[in-house]
């Protein structure tokens, strides 16, 4: 979602309002300097750059911690258990949003349908 906004010349005060409770999982980040910076080509790297380092001066950080790790773990079974392929890193975020009781808020729905207690809404 952030950077689908960054990709359509959408500026932070244009994707999160002054009143909205934003957080971000650590894995994202990581996912955010791939994908948005690392993977870039030349002519948008310094560009996406600092968008990246935008975000992570603007939006707080939930730490992957103890809490978030026993939460992962809960998820990592309901989904094996569920015979339910999930991505590692959709599983984390949905750890982080349940363990801070966050929603998360994504473009696509389909990593997060039917972990138990993760609230998920469509941006």
């Amino acid at each position: 979602m952030l950077l689908d906004a960054e990709r359509h010349g959408a500026g932070l005060d244009r994707v999160i309002g002054d009143d909205d409770d934003v957080a971000m999982a650590t894995v994202t980040v990581a996912e955010l300097l791939v994908v948005g910076v690392e993977l870039a080509d030349r002519r948008r790297r310094p560009g996406r750059e600092r968008y990246v380092s935008d975000l992570v001066a603007t939006i707080p950080i939930e730490p992957y911690d103890l809490e978030v790790a026993r939460t992962h773990a809960g998820l990592l079974v309901h989904s094996r258990s569920a015979r339910r392929h999930r991505g590692a890193h959709d599983l984390i975020i949905a750890a982080t949003a349940l363990a801070r009781a966050r929603t998360v808020v994504t473009t696509d729905a389909t990593g997060f349908e039917d972990l138990p207690g993760v609230a998920v809404k469509l941006a």
